[in-house]
């Protein structure tokens, strides 16, 4: 009796450790695809700030949606967040404030916004290189203002970060990357930054933009601190997106 050959990636998705004959590691591909499953997230570069603007979606009537965070506060001036699985996150955005709290501890300053990036990334790589560990998955959105202005960056569970001036993830990542890339200037401002995040989430989404179903979180040039938006100003935010599309 005869037996069929096996696919030519058998074996080669059971570990991070081993790559296969074309050059892939399965496992941290997987992981990418894990994150692309997440939530719609936002993040847009402006000459005077920047913006992350993420998607919550109440899967149950029974869940509580003001306890489930997207977007985090990771130092004073800098902010994060993820699209992927949950716990993942959490861990990643956790060891991120220790090595800013590390930072300023040791030299007596705020940590750059790549740095840190960098920390986490280098051990994010390192879950991909070794045996009996699986890479993390999630990707991160990494933003802050600092000496060298309003920065961007995304955190691949490959452990690659890349900046950007505007970016999406998450399940409508790929069509709002089509909408920043006809929309999006370089001389956008931080107001408008935020409008055309919530614009574009409302042209994807499935359903309806509530205050409830939407994350914001800023810095501004001027003063260097993100902070998440209160739903009443989200709310706002969503009527001048009503008019806008009225008028």
């Amino acid at each position: 009796m005869s037996f069929p050959a096996p696919p030519a990636m058998m074996g080669y998705d059971r570990t991070t450790a081993m790559f296969s004959p074309d050059g892939r590691l399965f496992q941290v591909e997987y992981a990418m695809e894990a994150a692309k499953r997440g939530w719609t997230m936002i993040g847009i570069r402006a000459v005077d700030g920047v913006v992350i603007v993420a998607e919550k979606r109440k899967t149950s009537r029974l869940i509580d949606i003001d306890h489930l965070d997207k977007i985090y506060l990771v130092d004073t001036h800098i902010g994060a967040g993820f699209v992927g699985f949950g716990s993942d996150g959490r861990i990643l955005i956790d060891y991120a404030r220790l090595i800013a709290v590390q930072h300023k501890l040791v030299y007596g300053e705020a940590i750059g916004t790549e740095y840190l990036t960098k920390q986490v990334c280098d051990l994010m790589q390192i879950y991909t290189q070794h045996g009996g560990v699986r890479p993390f998955g999630v990707t991160l959105m990494i933003v802050g203002v600092d000496d060298n202005g309003p920065r961007l960056f995304v955190a691949e569970p490959s452990g690659q970060y890349i900046g950007y001036k505007a970016h999406g993830l998450g399940q409508g990542g790929l069509q709002v990357v089509e909408i920043l890339q006809k929309e999006y200037k370089d001389e956008i401002k931080l107001d408008e930054a935020v409008m055309l995040g919530l614009s574009a989430l409302s042209r994807i989404g499935e359903t309806k933009l509530t205050p409830e179903s939407v994350e914001i979180g800023l810095a501004d040039t001027k003063t260097r601190v993100f902070r998440k938006l209160s739903r009443e100003e989200i709310s706002t935010l969503l009527e001048k997106l009503v008019q806008k599309k009225n008028e």
